[in-house]
Formats: structure tokens, C-alpha cells, sequence
């Protein structure tokens, strides 16, 4: 089977929320509201399969001068390790590099993943402009149990 990356349209809000709302419970990201969705859609790039059908997504936000995330990273549950994730990760590493923008992290669970993509583990204190923007507003705050991974672009 083949994939295809592209900048998100306003047809994938809905089926990115409901990829995003199934990952989340099954404890694997945070839930996304369709507010911040809809709010942040340009962030969004998704993968397609043959049929055009959605089976992934990822968003890179930016927070702070040289600084951006990659967050909302998902991918269908019956079709992983088939390459979407990097698939996704990279070009949000693309547009970072377009941006010039110096320093990549992500908050995750699947920490392997994201350091064979070159990623390398560090403390969440060394992402301040992170902690205040949003982990302060997460449920989870002050214990949370992410992982802290960075780029250096």
C-alpha cells in the first residue's frame, strides 16, 4: 500500500478529530477539541492512502522565536509501522527548516521512534515556553509522565 503527505484541508477537521479522539483513549496523546482544530488547521499536514482515505496526521506549532513542536502525532491503529509516522515527523522537520527554525521537540510516549528519526531525550525544563503555554492548562500538570525530545535543526 502507498502514502501521500499534504497540508490539511477543512474536509479532514472530522476525521483528524476522530483519529485524534480514538488515540487519546487509547492513551496515547491528548485530545483535541474540534475548536482547536479548526483553529489550528494550517499546522496540520495528514496522510492519505490509495483510496484518499485519512489514516494519519501531525501538526507542527510553533511556540516560541526558534522553537516549534510537533504534536498530534497519530496514526490509524491498523495501519502502523508502515511508515506514516515518519512520513508525517518529516515534513514537519521540512517546514521547520523552511521557517528557520532552530529547535524541534515533542512531548511523547514512543520515545524510540522519535530518536531513530534523530530525536534526543531531555528534561522538560528546558522548555519553559512549553510548560507555560500549555502543559500549565493539561489535566495531567505537574506529573506528567511525556517524554521531553528535541532537534536540533
Amino acid at each position: 500500500m502507498s502514502f501521500s503527505v499534504r497540508k490539511a484541508r477543512m474536509t479532514d477537521v472530522r476525521p483528524i478529530h476522530n483519529l485524534l479522539t480514538t488515540c487519546a483513549a487509547d492513551g496515547l496523546l491528548l485530545p483535541r477539541s474540534l475548536s482547536q482544530l479548526y483553529g489550528h488547521l494550517r499546522d496540520f499536514y495528514v496522510v492519505e492512502d490509495e483510496s484518499g482515505g485519512l489514516v494519519g496526521c501531525a501538526a507542527l506549532s510553533i511556540v516560541w522565536e526558534n522553537m516549534a513542536e510537533v504534536r498530534s502525532l497519530a496514526v490509524a491503529h491498523d495501519i502502523r509501522r508502515q511508515g506514516c509516522g515518519r512520513m508525517l515527523v518529516e515534513a514537519c522537520i521540512a517546514e521547520a527548516r523552511e521557517l528557520a527554525i532552530r529547535k524541534l521537540f515533542a512531548l511523547t510516549y514512543q520515545l524510540p521512534f522519535f530518536q531513530a528519526l534523530g530525536f534526543s531525550l531531555v528534561e522538560k525544563d528546558v522548555l519553559p515556553q512549553k510548560v507555560w503555554m500549555d502543559c500549565i492548562h493539561c489535566p495531567k500538570f505537574p506529573d506528567c509522565d511525556e517524554n521531553a525530545v528535541l532537534m536540533h535543526l
